[in-house]
């Protein structure tokens, strides 16, 4: 719905050099990717032990390919090309064209960050996974949460070690920096298993959800048959990981056991939730005798904890298709994400059709994350 009239190229750069927002929504944001510089952004935050460590070995992830990305990118580092800043650093790493680039120019009130990249998820080394988590939150508040209130840090939790990472809910959860914990779709072993069971107690005890944004170092192909071949073929199997998530938190029990438990998919888009509870149901109705802790069937549970962001958003040629998917997934179940600084970066102000309604974008917008996260 575009929010204002469509500007001619012309007007529309003229209209970002000034960097002037052009609604007066308090545009809630819920995927942004903050980046250091380099690892020695890093280095005041870690032990001399684990720095050492780190600049001397390296990052070393479970994953079945080499180098700094699994697969090759469209754009380098994944970025728009104008989100690169001057100084030399990496798109997410300036603080001042964020502001200028994003915050101001779009009437961002609050964006939840996930920094991705080399920040202890996924690696081998357990003692390293722990310290860089810590690093990058402790980063994260420090360089950016406290000098710009707008961007909320997210809690990196090194999730293959859950003990380590109660640890770390339990000592950023008090500081409202943060607003999530932060996890990754593609874990050692499905999201629901027993072993995530107290990263999601603690993560239910703090009243914070837990954001699990598309890819991961889980060391696995992620099509059933091996590695794909293409890039294409991964950004289309997000949506199938984020299935895969849902299935598991709801059937292993996760959220019959956790009742506050709040969770939240980030950039696997959304056309696909409500054909998956269409499908849970029908085969709970046909084989519930095999999984007794349920107590609702497998829609009722979605209908209560998941949450998804909007970006990449499905485009059907009937642009009503897009309105009629929203309307069965529930209009509070969708939270505006933008992927900023990413190549497939949504604008808000153009993110969706004119098939949706105006009060429903808005709600989309700005109301429904802040039932979610600790804002306000």
């Amino acid at each position: 719905m575009m929010l204002d009239a469509p500007l001619a190229p012309e007007a529309e750069a003229n209209e970002r050099s000034q960097a002037t927002p052009r609604a007066s929504l308090a545009i809630m944001d819920g995927d942004m990717h903050p980046a250091p510089r380099s690892l020695a952004d890093l280095k005041p935050y870690m032990s001399a032990c684990w720095w050492e460590v780190l600049a001397t070995y390296g990052s070393r992830r479970r994953h079945g390919m080499l180098g700094y990305e699994p697969y090759p990118k469209s754009a380098p580092r994944a970025a728009r090309r104008d989100a690169w800043p001057e100084d030399g650093g990496p798109p997410g790493s300036n603080l001042d064209l964020i502001r200028k680039q994003y915050l101001d120019h779009y009437g961002i009130e609050a964006a939840m960050m996930g920094p991705l990249g080399v920040s202890g998820q996924g690696e081998l080394n357990p003692d390293l996974r722990s310290a860089l988590a810590s690093a990058i939150n402790d980063w994260q508040r420090e360089h950016f949460t406290r000098p710009e209130p707008r961007l909320r840090s997210g809690i990196v939790v090194p999730d293959d070690d859950a003990e380590a990472s109660v640890r770390e809910i339990e000592r950023c959860a008090p500081d409202p920096a943060y607003a999530h914990v932060f996890m990754l779709t593609r874990s050692l072993e499905p999201a629901g298993n027993r072993r995530y069971w107290p990263i999601y107690g603690a993560a239910a005890r703090h009243g914070l959800p837990v954001a699990l944004h598309v890819f991961g170092a889980s060391g696995h192909p992620h099509s059933g048959g091996g590695w794909p071949s293409y890039y294409v073929e991964e950004g289309a199997a997000h949506c199938t990981s984020c299935q895969s998530v849902v299935t598991s938190l709801v059937i292993e029990g996760v959220f019959e056991r956790f009742p506050a438990l709040k969770v939240v998919l980030v950039e696997g888009g959304f056309a696909w939730l409500a054909p998956l509870a269409w499908r849970l149901d029908k085969l709970y109705a046909r084989l519930r005798s095999e999984v007794p802790h349920l107590k609702r069937r497998p829609s009722d549970y979605i209908r209560e904890h998941v949450w998804v962001t909007t970006q990449p958003m499905e485009e059907p040629r009937e642009r009503r298709q897009l309105a009629d998917m929203m309307e069965w997934i529930g209009w509070d179940r969708l939270i505006f994400s933008s992927d900023y600084p990413h190549w497939d970066f949504d604008d808000p102000f153009r993110a969706f059709p004119t098939a949706v309604p105006r009060d429903r974008a808005r709600q989309i917008l700005t109301a429904n994350a802040k039932a979610v996260y600790r804002l306000g």
